[in-house]
């Protein structure tokens, strides 16, 4: 009987630990962090459909964003400093995840590879902003609770992924930091 490795594999992203150059008052794992992605991305493309009135696919935005990390099952979380250092860094890591999404296709029953090989490799430019916006999010909101347990340490990341998220301009991303986003930095109490 042939054995496939794939949701194996998926199941130890609890294993990998996000911001490991940072002094973190709780960890974060990349599974932790992609159910995040996740809500967040089924929650972007529900305002961009029903509050805003454009085509969105929420299903697809959050199931894609479940398996937007899946790479770095066999890559490791390298740090964004040195992910982004210079553009043929950038590439070349890349073309490490395409590299490592392939690995973990090829983990599969064939049948199955087809349905997979989009989700692990999504490139819906309407899916991927949304993954992309919902990504940095999920970043910024871990800033805004590492400042509210008192951890400076986030201070810079808040201020940059803050700017980055301003940059994107996409409205849904917009309506949400306007509706949704300060209640983050409230405590239990002041959230009831």
């Amino acid at each position: 009987m042939e054995e496939y490795r794939f949701f194996a594999l998926l199941s130890r992203m609890r294993y990998i630990t996000r911001w490991g150059l940072m002094r973190n008052t709780f960890s974060e794992n990349v599974q932790e962090h992609s159910h995040q992605v996740a809500v967040l991305a089924h929650a972007l493309a529900l305002i961009r459909r029903d509050i805003l009135g454009l085509q969105a696919d929420p299903e697809r935005c959050a199931t894609a964003a479940l398996f937007h990390d899946a790479s770095e099952i066999l890559t490791g979380d390298l740090p964004t400093p040195i992910k982004y250092y210079n553009p043929d860094i950038k590439q070349a890591y890349k073309q490490v995840e395409r590299i490592s999404g392939d690995k973990l296709l090829e983990m599969l029953p064939e049948q199955l590879r087809p349905s997979y090989a989009p989700l692990v490799h999504e490139d819906d430019p309407s899916v991927l902003d949304i993954v992309k916006a919902a990504d940095k999010l999920s970043a910024h909101i871990k800033c805004m609770e590492e400042l509210k347990a008192g951890n400076q340490e986030f201070e810079s990341a808040a201020k940059q992924t803050r700017k980055a998220l301003e940059k994107m301009h996409l409205p849904e991303l917009e309506w949400f930091m306007a509706h949704c986003l300060s209640p983050f930095s409230k405590n239990l109490d002041e959230l009831e």
